[in-house]
């Protein structure tokens, strides 16, 4: 049940309001901001951080976060608390971007077999040995649903792509799908 209708009464009968709301244990201070419904002091301040947090998360292109901000914002001349920005971004929804973890994309098997090095680390391009080396990479796409793989089948020769293939797992099935499609493109040793 409010009080104010009490108030209010008391106040047009002549008596204080003071009085009235000390024997309501209610603040003179609440009762003339529900009255006037004006917004206080603390909510117009709210208001204007909150447009000049805006306008400095947009320059930032949304990569800033709290400390980012309240630090630009302490160098514009605004005077204002880290956390209460961090507030005012959230109830505007308002967030930086976060660094991703790097994620360890090469696991070596122990129980694997070495390999021997054929082409000795001579990556040099000779146009006149087509398809004769070729090398590889996998590398890894961050996307909204999770990681994403691509392993390349590059020939050193003419430094083209011959093969390629995408999947959301880092297995050797992967980089065997990609000189699946290298040997189907360019056909090494079928001429």
């Amino acid at each position: 049940m409010t009080v104010d209708p009490f108030i209010e009464a008391e106040k047009q009968g002549g008596h204080s309001v003071k009085r009235a709301c000390e024997l309501l244990q209610v603040s003179r201070a609440a009762f003339y901001a529900r009255r006037t419904d004006a917004p206080g002091p603390r909510a117009v301040r709210d208001a204007e951080l909150t447009e000049k947090i805006t306008e400095v998360h947009a320059v930032s292109r949304g990569s800033y976060g709290a400390p980012r901000i309240h630090a630009a914002l302490q160098r514009e001349g605004e005077r204002c608390g880290r956390r209460r920005v961090a507030r005012l971004m959230r109830q505007r929804g308002l967030q930086g971007q976060h660094r991703r973890r790097r994620q360890r994309t090469t696991i070596p098997d122990p129980r694997a077999a070495v390999r021997p090095d054929l082409v000795l680390r001579d990556f040099q391009p000779n146009p006149a040995k087509l398809d004769v080396r070729w090398c590889g990479d996998v590398t890894y796409i961050p996307t909204e649903e999770g990681w994403l793989y691509l392993a390349t089948v590059i020939d050193i020769a003419s430094r083209r792509v011959v093969g390629w293939a995408t999947a959301d797992h880092l297995r050797t099935e992967l980089v065997a799908e990609a000189l699946r499609a290298a040997c189907r493109s360019r056909r090494p040793g079928g001429r």
